[in-house]
């Protein structure tokens, strides 16, 4: 099972050491009935990867943990796809834009995070004033077709009266983009995260953010073939419960979270507090709001030709795994 052409041709281009940048750090548990089973965590940034070693809460699993950190979550979904990895830590939208590519996965867990955290950005001296003046310009959107930037762009155009075709839609990944960004190649840039944080607190204007836009919504969806073992589908439902805990103990420990997240990603200190104050979520079930929610954006996107087909929210969702903490 592969994506379609559009996933590809952005991944063809990518080192495949920059496709699977697994930390190779292994949390070893004492001998269990799990004590054989490893899973492949996929992350973006080491957001997950920071809050759990801050929280200390994959001390004593009783399986074996590795940890795949991407720039975004076209190509943790690929590396979830050809089985490098079991599970990818993604907002709405790149999760059904894998699906919609024939990604096999279901989505186990959810949180709300601030749509603030998306935004489409313009250099500090821009003559771009407003969406509107993004008609006939280039935008570079991080980092692929159906990311949660690409619906902000698509949701702004359309508040703006304009649709995705009155601009000239480019991609790349972040890092790339962050690159060109600085240096005066890129005129508007539609980002996220750690990405949109280090350029605004260089200067970058926020021209629209995702606040009435995007969901705020993050999942954490898993393969099927992870769900389908049997040892590996336990090891999630308590690897969930602990990454629950993690959310709450970040959440309650800003500073010291903060540390540790600055330590293993090496941003800047005022980066790394512009992230930490918007990312507060709370791990969940996927319940029936968030499946509502993943079909408005499925359905915004299929409908708009952006999906090359339509997302039964429903089925992609799996419920079961996530007990409440």
């Amino acid at each position: 099972m592969t994506f379609d052409p559009w996933r590809r041709r952005l991944l063809s281009a990518l080192p495949a050491c920059a496709l699977l940048a697994a930390c190779g750090e292994k949390v070893l548990a004492p001998s269990s009935g799990l004590s054989k089973v490893t899973l492949v965590l996929g992350d973006q940034v080491n957001l997950l990867r920071s809050k759990a070693e801050a929280a200390g809460v994959l001390d004593g699993a009783p399986y074996k943990i590795e940890w795949a950190s991407f720039q975004g979550a076209a190509p943790l979904f690929e590396a979830v796809v050809s089985g490098d990895v079991d599970t990818a830590m993604a907002a709405d939208t790149p999760a059904l834009a894998a699906a919609a590519g024939g990604a096999r996965v279901k989505v186990v867990a959810a949180s709300v995070s601030s749509p603030k955290a998306v935004a489409i950005l313009v250099p500090p001296n821009s003559p771009i004033l407003s969406v509107a003046d993004l008609k006939g310009r280039p935008v570079i959107v991080s980092s692929a077709r159906g990311s949660v930037a690409h619906y902000l762009l698509f949701g702004a155009l359309r508040e703006a009266g304009l649709s995705i075709d009155d601009v000239k839609t480019g991609f790349m990944l972040p890092g790339d983009a962050a690159v060109a960004f600085a240096s005066g190649q890129i005129e508007a840039w539609a980002t996220f995260g750690t990405y949109q944080a280090s350029a605004e607190l260089r200067g970058a204007r926020v021209l629209r953010d995702g606040v009435g836009i995007n969901s705020g919504i993050g999942v954490i969806a898993a393969s099927d073939a992870a769900l389908a073992n049997a040892g590996k589908r336990a090891a999630l439902a308590d690897v969930l419960q602990r990454l629950a805990r993690s959310n709450v103990w970040a959440n309650d420990h800003p500073l010291e979270y903060a540390r540790v997240f600055e330590r293993i990603t090496r941003l800047p200190p005022d980066v790394v507090k512009l992230v930490v104050g918007r990312d507060r979520p709370q791990l969940r079930a996927p319940d029936q709001r968030i499946v509502t929610q993943l079909q408005q954006v499925a359905d915004a996107f299929y409908a708009a030709r952006l999906f090359p087909r339509r997302v039964d929210a429903q089925q992609l969702v799996d419920a079961s795994l996530f007990r409440p903490i």
